[in-house]
């Protein structure tokens, strides 16, 4: 079998898996618009490398959305075959809080991203720098810019990994958008995912408790409740509790204009646990004390009270287990962890490969697939590369 040559336009995750696959048995060249591949990969690991999550099959792939859609990449490479891969690169990782996968102890994001970046070198993967992804010609091959010089690159197959919209500074920028649109690629139009939301403070809120925590709490929207932590921002909150909630807060406000979170403080406690803490001689200045409640806490909910629900221990515990919160808007997308839009999933094969062309694959964020943090975004990055590439040689072979 002769070599195809392969060329991948990209260098996050899902490229780096896949250039590692099939540059074993043909030839593969990376083409990377910044100075160095793996510049968004490096953010994750601002705040702990969470690399992906212990969950594993079925359970792994239902936290992926639309439902279905990524079921088959999650189950053909899931977390399990993702840490023995990192292993065989000499990354052992073990399993932190809440099921998060993290590198041991002592190893830095660069170190995993050399690991990968030396592996893909040992088996001849060409990478190429500052090479700009600037449309497609006539045939349909891409365009490249490289420091102002342009033209097309020839190759068997292509494989798109642009990424999304969110932390530009990384190159992940959506400005592909408009090319897959020239060719007749339906795009779905970006939008914030895992992202803090806007809500009106008052003064106070903001200069005495912007940047404190809100530990062991439980937000519901609609009928969906997640327990976790949020934090208190000069602009509204943010966190793991708020994350996965983004999706039904956009849809209310897209379809309502306007949207609800409502907190419970004490949800390891009932109503009654609490009434049964009050007596006769409770006033609002023990309040804290009676209920094991912050200054914040407290702040919330004299915020959002009226002065009677306030004064009143039967009212101030009903506020204690559900505050109810206007959500004014989300954050800007480039704030935003990760983004929702991209190609639509419709014009897609279920190997990843354009419908239109079926030599052209498109992988990872800026495909329109959602997931929470928690190492699902980055597992499911992973996933897509590993089974694009697989079913490509599947192809090939065949």
């Amino acid at each position: 079998m002769s070599k195809k040559e392969i060329a991948i336009i990209g260098g996050g995750p899902s490229a780096m898996i896949a250039a590692d696959i099939l540059s074993q048995l043909h030839n593969v060249t990376i083409y990377e618009k910044e100075k160095a591949i793996g510049q968004k990969f490096l953010v994750a690991g601002k705040g702990g490398f969470n690399l992906t999550n212990s969950l594993t099959g079925n359970e792994l792939a239902a936290h992926y959305s639309p439902q279905g859609f990524m079921q088959n990449a999650i189950l053909a490479f899931d977390s399990q075959s993702l840490r023995e891969w990192f292993s065989d690169l000499g990354i052992e990782t073990f399993i932190g809080t809440s099921g998060r996968v993290f590198p041991i102890k002592g190893i830095k994001p660069a170190e995993v991203l050399n690991k990968i970046k030396k592996k893909l070198l040992s088996q001849k993967v060409n990478i190429k720098y500052e090479h700009e992804f600037v449309g497609f010609d006539d045939e349909r091959n891409v365009i490249i810019n490289h420091r102002g010089d342009s033209g097309s690159v020839l190759a068997d197959h292509y494989i798109f990994s642009l990424g999304g919209a969110s932390w530009s500074i990384t190159g992940s920028d959506g400005k592909w958008k408009k090319h897959f649109e020239n060719i007749g690629i339906n795009i779905i139009p970006f939008e914030a995912s895992n992202c803090g939301v806007n809500i009106k403070w008052n003064d106070h809120i903001i200069k005495n408790h912007a940047g404190k925590p809100l530990k062991n709490i439980s937000v519901t929207v609609g009928d969906t409740t997640r327990k976790g932590e949020a934090v208190i921002t000069n602009y509204g909150l943010e966190g793991n509790v708020i994350y996965p909630l983004i999706p039904k807060i956009r849809e209310l406000l897209k379809n309502k204009s306007e949207a609800e979170i409502v907190i419970d403080f004490k949800p390891d406690n009932s109503s009654d646990d609490l009434f049964k803490k009050s007596n006769n001689k409770i006033s609002p200045k023990n309040y804290g004390k009676t209920f094991n409640l912050k200054r914040e806490q407290l702040s919330l909910i004299k915020s959002f009270s009226t002065k009677d629900e306030f004064l009143s221990a039967e009212s101030f515990i009903k506020k204690i287990k559900s505050l109810t919160i206007r959500v004014e808007s989300l954050r800007d997308i480039e704030e935003a962890i990760s983004t929702v839009g991209g190609i639509d999933l419709n014009e897609l094969n279920k190997d990843f490969s354009l419908k239109k062309y079926p030599n052209i694959y498109c992988i990872g964020e800026m495909v329109n697939w959602d997931a929470p943090t928690g190492g699902f975004l980055l597992q499911g990055a992973f996933s897509m590369g590993h089974f694009c590439a697989s079913s490509l040689l599947r192809s090939i072979t065949n």
